[in-house]
Formats: C-alpha cells, structure tokens, sequence
C-alpha cells in the first residue's frame, strides 16, 4: 500500500483476498448507526456493491436500521478478515439507491429470499415462534408463481465514505494503519499513517 493509490482500489484488491482465502462470508460488515438521540447500534449485514460511489447494502426500510439511517443519514463500517489479519473501517454520509438500481438487484435474489423480504416485520416483536413460518407460508401462495416485485419497504442503503481506514497486522504488534480522509467531494484524500 503506498500513500497515492487510491483507497477504493486497496479495498477492491484487500476484498478479492478475502474473498479468495476460504472465508466463509467475506461480504460481511459490521455496520454501526445511532438514532436522532445519538444512541448508537451495531449489527451485521452484507455488502453487496462497492466502488467510487461508496458500498451499499440492502435492508427493510422499516427495520431498526432502516429508521436510524433515514434519521441520521450517517454510518460507519468495520470489515474484519481474521485469516488475512485485517481490518478496513469506513465511515461517511448515507444516502438510498435508485429505484432502479434496487429493483435490479431485488430481481437477482433467489425467490426464497424474495419471498422472506415481504414475510418479515423485521425489528417488530413476534406474538408466537411460528409467526415468521406463518408469513413465509402466506407470501408464497400469494407470489405462488410469476414475479415477486420489491417491497415498497425494501431497499439500499449507501455509504458515502468521508474517511476509510486500513489495519494490517504486522509481527510484534508493529501493525500498520493509513488512513484516508476526504478533504472534498471531488475525490481528493488526505493520507496519515496511525500509530497502532
């Protein structure tokens, strides 16, 4: 890593590793919201694109998340590859995918998932253990063949990052972290290299 590549390019090369090196699920982030009182909230998901644009993942908009985000259109990320020794953390503003581009991406899921998206009143409390077999049940009568549209609930998020950092473990805890900030919305970055 050297301090004029871009960040989106390390992340690109540090995630085909990961995805190359046997890990189970290397799409998953740790992503971190807080509510319009401040109160924060953690919880893992999947990221399911990334580029200069920033990384977006997919949720029910009615969910816990889905309300902090809409609330406080802000996030952080944490990736953490053990087998790779490493960990990239970004942070920035929040902003909802096109229609298109969730409508695009909801059609390329497997139909069982199509189906669990309409099914779950995700965050909500459930009456009984069998509530969510119940849905599941009712939504694939209703869609029992043809084409399952994406729920008006159901959409992206993406985080526009203002800062990404990167953590590589090195011997003797000499670990090495550089760190990116966005000094404009022109794509510019500032590099620092972070005591460990």
């Amino acid at each position: 890593m050297n301090d004029t590549e871009c960040p989106f390019s390390i992340f690109a090369r540090w995630y085909d590793a990961a995805r190359q090196c046997g890990l189970r699920e290397p799409a998953a982030m740790a992503l971190a919201t807080a509510d319009a009182a401040g109160q924060p909230s953690v919880r893992m998901v999947l990221l399911k694109s990334h580029g200069p644009d920033g990384f977006v993942f997919y949720t029910n908009l009615e969910s816990r998340k889905g309300g902090e985000l809409v609330a406080n259109p802000k996030a952080a990320l944490c990736f953490h590859w053990m087998p790779l020794e490493r960990q990239v953390r970004i942070q920035g503003r929040v902003e909802m995918v096109s229609n298109e581009e969730a409508d695009a991406y909801f059609a390329s899921r497997p139909r069982d998932s199509q189906i669990g998206a309409w099914a779950s009143d995700q965050s909500r409390p459930m009456k009984g253990v069998r509530d969510l077999e119940k849905n599941v049940a009712r939504m694939a009568v209703r869609f029992h063949v043809g084409h399952i549209p994406r729920p008006d609930h159901w959409s992206g998020f993406r985080v526009v990052p203002q800062l990404i950092e990167f953590w590589q473990a090195k011997p003797f805890r000499l670990h090495e972290r550089t760190q990116y900030t966005r000094t404009a919305d022109d794509g510019d970055w500032q590099v620092a290299r972070l005591f460990p």
